[in-house]
């Protein structure tokens, strides 16, 4: 009985460890929103009540140690097997919901109700067939339970940050799982005969097996590489380019390297070996800029930004592009707040190193108050704030507010302009109409251009800002990008009327986003 401490407080680092891997091996299949984790969350907790229910039955009906401890190690391995069947299973998940139109709500709960809900009703009848056995004596059952679930509890919680700071990011998804299925089995073989280590034994042996890739990747495209971070799983995909993929923009046929995230189903920097554009919004944040009133000029040419932050700066596109074609550029500062991204755009996708491009893991917002504190010298300010940090259907809120536009603002010289990349489903623009409401409390000029059905710019300047500039400098620039510049200033008009204002306060952008994603899945 001295053991059941601490069986309950490993099987409760594992309960939680398991939740938390869970949420990141349905990650590249459906994403990483707040859905998603409803849906993780409810299954844990669903499956877990499930569990104390029949747990008090087996308890009371079978009150022995050793049944207990074999039902633990069962838990142990399906907790191993959930890695090893989880791409298979989730892959026919996705192409049965996709023929169906079903979206990642529905596809993400079957996922995780077909992987952990077994193990975890098994693990949840733990915690009251332990309480039931440890007490002898009904005058201390109160102090009994109340010590076992102490130790459960603290269990969940040193699993939550051993998994999320450590195991994830380090030993990956697959690992973290048997790692965790290892511990239970270890504690539940306590006091069983020699053949139940067995279980302990297996499950070690499972992880001498490579990981392999988390994702396949679909049609022709090869992985080159990926990695799970502490934010999320990015990988380098090869893509053949097709007509279509920027073939239609003047781009040569080719291929192309991608960065995606978590389900993939946006891409978040491209490389091409031919030319430094991208035939997609990247290219906007190369000719925006000429829109603004005021410029610096040299013989009647307008002179691009001489000092450049991009918040949300991936795998390095825009500041690949930008510092090749500007020479004038003294210093781009791209910011990202996962390092194991800006990793992946120096090894794969040719952001530059050292020099003029100076990379920061940070998050934007500390990094622009950071930029504010350092004082409101020109050290301090910038000509060009690029903002590609939405990444639907997760935007991080702080990030949409009037005090961060606010805060931009003040970041900026007086001729200097904001760029907002805002993604959105086909035909909506209720995140577009939001952004532009919530920008015009800092900017009196928002402007827009809707460069494809996915991706709206908003740019947001301090002073005057037109179309009609923008063509007149079009003439002016490298001849690559005069397309680009002729085509923005045909489609650059004044940002849409009629959102609400978001502020720190409220700002309900998952209700928002996720909405608008059902509300087109729903069309469809």
């Amino acid at each position: 009985m001295r053991s059941l401490p601490l069986l309950v407080f490993v099987v409760g680092a594992g309960t939680l460890g398991a939740e938390m891997a869970a949420a990141r091996l349905l990650a590249p299949y459906f994403g990483d929103s707040t859905l998603i984790w409803a849906n993780t969350i409810g299954v844990v907790l669903v499956s877990l009540s499930l569990g104390y229910w029949l747990g008090g039955r087996f308890a009371d009906d079978h009150p022995e140690e050793r049944k207990l401890r074999q039902l633990v190690l069962v838990a142990a391995l399906l907790f191993a097997a959930i890695p090893l069947i989880a791409g298979p299973f989730l892959d026919l998940a996705v192409q049965g919901l996709d023929e169906i139109d079903a979206g990642a709500f529905v596809g993400s709960l079957i996922g995780m109700l077909g992987l952990i809900a077994v193990p975890l009703i098994l693990i949840g009848a733990v915690s009251p067939w332990a309480v039931r056995l440890a007490v002898d004596d009904v005058r201390t059952a109160g102090r009994t339970a109340g010590r076992l679930s102490a130790f459960g509890t603290t269990g969940s919680l040193v699993g939550t940050f051993l998994s999320s700071l450590v195991l994830i990011p380090f030993v990956g998804t697959q690992r973290t799982f048997l790692l965790f299925a290892l511990a239970i089995a270890l504690v539940g073989a306590i006091g069983l005969p020699r053949r139940a280590l067995l279980v302990p034994v297996l499950i070690a042996a499972l992880l001498a097996l490579p990981p392999g890739v988390t994702k396949p990747a679909s049609g022709d495209d090869v992985v080159l590489d990926e990695a799970e971070t502490t934010y999320q799983y990015a990988r380098i995909v090869e893509h053949r380019t097709q007509d279509g993929d920027g073939v239609a923009m003047g781009l040569p046929a080719g291929v192309e390297r991608r960065l995606e995230l978590n389900e993939g189903q946006a891409i978040h920097s491209v490389w091409r070996a031919d030319t430094y554009l991208t035939g997609n919004y990247w290219d906007a944040y190369q000719v925006l800029p000429f829109s603004v009133a005021g410029a610096l000029t040299v013989e009647g040419a307008p002179l691009p930004p001489r000092r450049v932050a991009m918040l949300g700066n991936a795998g390095g596109t825009v500041g690949r592009a930008m510092l090749h074609y500007y020479p004038q550029v003294q210093r781009f500062d791209g910011v990202e707040i996962d390092g194991k991204v800006s990793e992946l755009g120096r090894k794969w996708l040719g952001m530059p190193q050292g020099g003029r491009m100076r990379v920061h893991t940070k998050d934007a917002r500390p990094f622009l108050r950071e930029a504010a504190d350092r004082g409101r010298d020109a050290g301090g300010r910038y000509d060009l704030i690029g903002i590609d940090a939405y990444r639907q259907p997760y935007i991080p809120f702080y990030l949409t507010t009037e005090e961060f536009f606010r805060l931009v603002r003040d970041r900026l010289t007086p001729r200097g302009a904001a760029i907002v990349n805002v993604g959105h489903p086909e035909g909506s623009d209720q995140l577009e109409r939001v952004l532009s409401a919530t920008l015009r409390t800092a900017f009196p000029t928002v402007l827009s251009y809707r460069m494809t059905r996915t991706n709206t710019l908003l740019l947001a300047t301090r002073t005057a800002a037109s179309a009609a500039r923008l063509a007149t400098a079009a003439r002016t620039l490298p001849a690559e990008l005069r397309p680009v510049a002729e085509r923005a200033a045909r489609d650059l008009r004044d940002a849409p009327r009629g959102g609400r204002t978001y502020t720190d306060d409220k700002a309900p952008v998952e209700w928002l986003v996720d909405g608008s994603i059902l509300e087109y899945a729903a069309g469809d």
